[in-house]
């Protein structure tokens, strides 16, 4: 019995490690083949233009609405702590610094996980499991290229794009805010909101960015071009995309971050 026992025991403990190595294999091959592919030709041009019109579209509206409401609610959250200093009139600047710098990047990928991201893994998924993809190899068709390729490109193009208009929208908010309360021109705010703003946080924001617009590509291709199990495959790969996208996010944040933190104290 106690034999017995070890044995489970050990079955239970290697398994789910033998599944993630196992996975992580899977994904570096998914990942090597996008690179592969995307400099290959033909090139998918209207494809990759219609992904990143859906893309835009399908997130612009919640980005609009949520990016203006952080603003607001950022400035006013931000406001007594600076007036017990004294210090409202660095209001601007610190609500610059921190849409730019981190809740744009953030609030846009974040939506476009669950957005963009379980979209693609459904769609790819219930293209799997009702063998679509596998009617495009018969008809003489790069699936990979035509449905994978496409869809990350538009992602890694699209997400930087909406991070500056989420930002933009964020700091307008921001300026209402301040203006509504402390009669803060427009040029005032500008020039105080990006006085602290320089070339490596802006560079910054856009690597985050692309690497979050990657992400959500690469991770909503992969769980959608690798389902099985019918229907119920199909909801798992869209609930676990935007699970684990969400999870990389703040992964790939914490890392650019403490790189970059080096270079905003020179």
């Amino acid at each position: 019995m106690d034999q017995t026992s070890n044995q489970r025991a050990k079955y239970f403990i290697s398994k789910p490690i033998d599944q993630f190595f196992i996975g992580v294999y899977d994904i570096s091959k998914f990942v090597v083949q996008f690179f592969r592919e995307v400099f290959a030709p033909p090139y998918e041009y209207q494809e990759v233009v219609k992904q990143c019109y859906h893309v835009g579209y399908k997130s612009l509206s919640l980005i609009t609405l949520t990016a203006f409401i952080t603003g607001i609610v950022f400035t006013d959250h931000s406001r007594p702590a600076l007036a017990d200093f004294g210090a409202t009139s660095w209001l601007p600047s610190l609500t610059g610094i921190a849409i730019v710098k981190a809740l744009a990047p953030l609030i846009t990928s974040l939506i476009c996980a669950g957005k963009v991201g379980s979209q693609i893994g459904a769609e790819l998924g219930s293209m799997k499991v009702t063998e679509q993809i596998d009617a495009m190899e018969v008809s003489a068709i790069n699936p990979f290229k035509f449905l994978v390729v496409t869809r990350v490109l538009a992602t890694t193009f699209m997400v930087p794009l909406l991070t500056l208009y989420s930002a933009f929208i964020g700091l307008t908010g921001s300026f209402l805010d301040v203006h509504g309360k402390d009669q803060t021109s427009l040029t005032a705010f500008i020039h105080d909101a990006f006085f602290k703003i320089g070339y490596a946080e802006i560079l910054s924001t856009l690597i985050r960015s692309i690497m979050f617009g990657f992400t959500i590509g690469i991770v909503g291709c992969y769980k959608g071009f690798t389902t099985s199990q019918g229907t119920e495959g199909v909801g798992r790969a869209a609930n676990s995309s935007v699970v684990i996208i969400m999870f990389l996010v703040f992964i790939e944040e914490m890392v650019v971050v403490k790189f970059f933190n080096p270079l905003y104290m020179q």
